[in-house]
């Protein structure tokens, strides 16, 4: 039992409050300083489900995540949107150093749709990083899509609304995101892998002139697909 227990107690998924566990496992550098001063090294997660819980769109959640999109698509990786709000705007994209042959836009019409292709896009080996609106969640869907994660050793960031703070997540990553004002980002870390919740933190934003996102701009793919419920 003893043996049981350290074994227990030497994994990074176990909560340990104050006592920090060192992390192993595979993590992105977010590229502010500041943040991963917060995360003790942690960074995004691989093979791991993260969480952005903010009240709306469009407060500069996309520019925090630019650096990790362009490490991605550089090592050949494809980056895949799942149901964002609004379209990404090609032309900025493209001024941001993103390859647009690399990036996948998924919108589908049904919560099971969805969650069908957010885990058969985590599970392959050609992913680099998801991003995805999944809407209201379950525990038991994010505990399979947190299988999905580990499965292919994926990146995902899961935007929430800011209510979902109050239920508890088996993702090991959660950050909170406020807007600030003069292009800055208070980011309020939740939960991250092996101790205690962080301080928060305030990160200065990239400056930029265009939006990351239009309503104008067709859809790339489109659901249903006819076997949805599928594995």
């Amino acid at each position: 039992m003893k043996e049981l227990l350290d074994t227990l107690i030497q994994d990074a998924r176990v909560w340990q409050a104050k006592e920090h566990v060192q992390i192993a496992q595979a993590a992105e550098p977010t590229g502010f300083e500041a943040l991963d001063q917060q995360l003790k090294g942690t960074g995004w997660p691989r093979g791991a489900l993260t969480e952005c819980l903010l009240e709306t769109p469009g407060i500069g959640e996309l520019q925090l995540l630019l650096p990790l999109m362009r490490r991605q698509i550089a090592a050949g990786k494809t980056l895949f949107w799942i149901n964002p709000p609004h379209t990404p705007y090609a032309p900025a994209l493209q001024r941001e150093g993103l390859d647009l042959s690399r990036v996948v836009v998924i919108q589908t019409e049904d919560q099971t749709d969805a969650l069908w292709s957010l885990e058969n896009c985590l599970r392959s080996s050609v992913t680099g990083l998801v991003l995805a609106w999944p809407g209201t969640l379950k525990q038991r869907q994010i505990r399979r899509l947190q299988l999905a994660a580990e499965t292919g050793g994926s990146l995902c960031v899961l935007f929430r609304p800011v209510r979902a703070a109050t239920e508890s997540s088996p993702a090991a990553l959660r950050l909170q995101l406020t807007p600030q004002s003069h292009g800055t980002l208070q980011v309020e870390v939740l939960k991250r892998r092996g101790g205690w919740a962080a301080d928060t933190c305030t990160l200065a934003l990239p400056e930029r002139n265009t939006p990351v996102a239009s309503k104008n701009v067709p859809r790339v793919v489109h659901g249903p697909w006819s076997e949805a419920g599928g594995s």
